[in-house]
């Protein structure tokens, strides 16, 4: 083909590229390979032609916004664990405490139910499984729960249930917060009646050092899914100066940033339940460590850090 007709055929359509640049990543890419393939032919039967120094400019320029919107992308991710998700914790923490308050409270009506109804436990757990507990505590083996399934198999099925419940909790919170709120009530009573039923039985401080090594991040974090609803709620309930459609809007956006920040904690939280739970006889100096270790990230993460960066913030 000769030169004069390999312009005319493509001129139109890279001016387009030059002077209306995409905007979208996978148009941008398009755009990159048609014109390195231009470029070859060019350098094929043009190599000395200044059309061929005018597409190596132009593919040059394509390929720099291909690699910076790569570049923001990725910082975009950092952004959002270092400073975005801790901002968006920092301005409900009151309903993170709210949503605490509530748990805790329900989990210790239903210890106290607990304590003073026996039929009470069997009610909330279900006879199948205290029957199964029972069992296991007979055989010297109380959490033998944790043991009846492979790790692997075990570990994806609890994360599902994990974070199907922990969106479940937020999306109630359409319900002007009632759902969530029931929600919190349900969990709160089985954790308080669960407790219970193993203190009762002298087991009440080893129930804590293998159970809560996973439960310490997957209740922290239905805790946080129960703020998110209550958020959400809020923004139906309370619109304030806004029109109600738009604080929906602005409740929902930042009670899902706050899922989508749980989602790996509920992840970490089915891989301790899958493949560390199950070694109940551990010794306690592990046991310990792992749990302080996940209670003092969620202590750090969603109530010190969050602090501190809004007084950084402030002072910048």
């Amino acid at each position: 083909m000769r030169e004069g007709l390999f312009i005319k055929k493509n001129i139109d359509k890279w001016k387009q590229y030059q002077y209306e640049p995409a905007t979208d990543p996978d148009e941008m890419a398009g755009q990159f390979t048609d014109l390195v393939n231009d470029l070859g032919y060019a350098k094929t039967f043009y190599p000395h032609s200044r059309v061929t120094q005018y597409l190596n400019g132009l593919a040059s320029r394509i390929y720099l916004g291909i690699y910076r919107n790569k570049k923001e992308q990725v910082s975009r991710i950092g952004s959002f664990w270092k400073t975005e998700l801790p901002l968006v914790v920092r301005k409900y923490h009151r309903e993170i405490l709210y949503s605490f308050l509530i748990f805790i409270l329900f989990a210790v009506i239903a210890a106290f139910s607990a304590a003073h109804d026996e039929t009470f436990v069997r009610g909330v757990l279900g006879d199948s499984y205290v029957d199964m507990t029972e069992d296991n505590i007979a055989r010297g083996d109380p959490f033998g729960v944790y043991k009846n399934q492979d790790q692997l198999s075990m570990f994806f099925r609890i994360a599902v249930n994990n974070i199907e419940v922990s969106f479940t909790v937020f999306v109630l919170g359409f319900l002007v917060s009632l759902g969530t709120i029931w929600e919190l009530f349900r969990t709160g009573v089985m954790v308080g009646s669960f407790q219970y039923y193993f203190f009762a039985k002298g087991l009440g401080w080893k129930s804590i050092l293998v159970i809560w090594i996973h439960g310490t991040l997957e209740i922290s974090s239905i805790i946080i899914a129960g703020a998110a609803g209550i958020v959400l709620g809020n923004s139906i309930l309370f619109p304030g100066t806004h029109r109600r459609v738009h604080s929906l809007k602005r409740g929902g956006k930042d009670g899902l940033k706050l899922m989508i920040g749980l989602v790996p904690i509920f992840v970490t939280a089915a891989f301790l339940e899958g493949f560390v739970t199950r070694y109940s006889r551990m010794p306690v100096w592990l046991s310990t460590s792992i749990l302080m270790a996940s209670l003092t990230f969620v202590i750090w993460y969603f109530v010190v850090y969050p602090i501190r960066l809004e007084k950084k913030m402030r002072s910048l």
